[in-house]
């Protein structure tokens, strides 16, 4: 029993919900409560389709920028695949290049009749004063000063000038102090060859009535001017190749620039020709040649 007016007041209010629900749960399948919801249906459906839409946008942008930090992290991965082949294919290129190198030694020697020495460049000094480069082996190896060194296609590369037990200095064909006479394979005009640092190679002292032309080769002339005395340098090993003619009509001698056929500044291995003796005869030696340390040799006039 109610014990107070507003406990009566809840109990009607209580009372009057549920018999509102029931009838309303009694008219829910009549023909106007249908109409009815139909109605606020259609007039609810452009807020439904906005509330839509919007989550639809929401949802969009978070998988847009759920896929934008997917490509980041792919394209960090790729870009590091990328340097790793890079890296791997300047590796690669750097064998080749070597393998191309000792192949072409290898070549070189089996056509000499000289006995050779292969040594590995461990250093290079090439200043505006100076071409020199360091090889890996020296006198344990046989190597000695004034010997001969060339590189594939059995092209001059210089002379040994210093020789340590296990290390040896060269003067480049491009050093300003190396000289060697040149010879002409189609004319056969001799000529001295002159180092110019990073220029190309001077020959000079060749007469004006020799035809010397762009293009042709010049090699070793090896030539002997009798009583014992001996090129420094094995007759037929490649100098170059002329890139230009310099000639006036009134001079009796001209010149010309040639290109080191050598890549003197990228050289990796070199032979050492160890066998072969030039220069001034000895006294103490029977008349045997001696080398001489820069391969400096005089065109006979």
């Amino acid at each position: 029993m109610l014990s107070s007016p507003a406990a009566r007041r809840r109990g009607i209010a209580y009372a009057v919900l549920v018999a509102i629900s029931i009838l309303l749960l009694a008219l829910s399948s009549s023909e106007p409560m249908l109409e009815l919801r139909r109605g606020v249906g259609f007039a609810m459906a452009p807020v439904q389709g906005a509330l839509r839409d919007a989550t639809r946008q929401v949802t969009s942008v978070f998988a847009a920028f759920s896929e934008i930090e997917r490509l980041r992290v792919l394209n960090e991965e790729l870009g590091q695949r990328v340097q790793l082949l890079e890296l791997e294919n300047r590796q690669l290129e750097s064998i080749r290049g070597q393998n191309q190198q000792l192949s072409e030694l290898l070549d070189v020697r089996a056509s000499l009749e000289y006995e050779t020495v292969a040594a590995e460049v461990i250093s290079r000094r090439l200043t505006s004063a100076e071409r020199v480069i360091t090889l890996g082996r020296g006198s344990e190896a046989g190597i000695r000063e004034g010997d001969v060194v060339i590189a594939g296609g059995g092209a001059l590369v210089g002379t040994v000038a210093t020789v340590g037990t296990n290390f040896s200095q060269v003067t480049l064909l491009s050093d300003s102090r190396f000289r060697v006479v040149g010879l002409d394979e189609t004319s056969r005009s001799t000529g001295l060859i002159v180092g110019q640092l990073d220029r190309p190679l001077s020959m000079i002292n060749v007469p004006a009535t020799e035809e010397i032309a762009v293009g042709e080769t010049i090699i070793t002339a090896g030539i002997d001017l009798g009583g014992g005395i001996r090129s420094p340098f094995p007759r037929g090993l490649l100098i170059g190749t002329i890139v230009d003619v310099q000639r006036s009509p009134a001079e009796v001698l001209q010149s010309a620039l040639v290109l080191p056929a050598a890549p003197l500044d990228r050289l990796e291995y070199v032979l050492v020709i160890v066998d072969y003796a030039g220069g001034q005869p000895s006294p103490d030696s029977g008349g045997s040649p001696l080398p001489s340390p820069l391969g400096t040799f005089v065109p006979a006039p």
